[in-house]
């Protein structure tokens, strides 16, 4: 049961987006329902010895979309009568609380709590330093040496380059007075 209010609550964040945008036109409502990939894995784990027929799954289908179109637009009526323009999970469950499904008030607040809990984590885990398990000034000390390291091998680049600009400029130095050497000798 969970799986099924859990996808529905994804569609219903989804579509009630869309509608409180006002994106939503009469042909997209067609268009607007769960993945029959999505639909047909929770029929498997929720039934797994029986067999649905297509039309069953379709009519599933069906009934599921409605259902979501159902609460996200009574809780987009809601969010604008509170004159909100952001839907969020209470407008959702005061919506299925008036429309009469509010036993399952209870299970939607789990899987509120379960979908809170995993974005804090993510939010918890997003920094890599905090992932990398080391301490901060080691990684400063190792930014250090890295940045040194580079200045030492920039420095040592630019003195090879000196060197041979040095060079090159020696060997036209010589080239010139060589032949200068030559002019000389001509005119003698």
């Amino acid at each position: 049961m969970l799986l099924w209010i859990k996808s529905a609550a994804e569609l219903v964040v989804t579509y009630s987006g869309m509608a409180s945008s006002g994106s939503v036109s009469a042909n997209d409502d067609e268009e607007l329902t769960l993945p029959r990939a999505s639909l047909n894995k929770m029929i498997k784990e929720l039934l797994p010895n029986i067999r649905v027929a297509n039309e069953s799954r379709e009519l599933i289908l069906n009934c599921c979309t409605e259902f979501i179109h159902l609460v996200s637009s009574e809780a987009n009526d809601i969010c604008n009568h509170q004159q909100k323009k952001t839907i969020n999970a209470e407008h959702v469950l005061h919506a299925l609380d008036r429309l009469g499904f509010g036993d399952y008030r209870a299970d939607a607040e789990a899987v509120l709590r379960d979908c809170k809990a995993v974005a804090a984590k993510r939010r918890r885990q997003s920094t890599r330093l905090e992932n990398l398990g080391i301490p901060e000034e080691e990684l400063l000390r190792q930014q250090q040496e890295l940045f040194a390291k580079a200045r030492e091998e920039q420095a040592a680049a630019e003195q090879q380059q000196w060197q041979q600009l040095q060079a090159a400029a020696q060997m036209v130095s010589m080239q010139q007075s060589s032949q200068g050497d030559l002019d000389q000798e001509d005119y003698s």
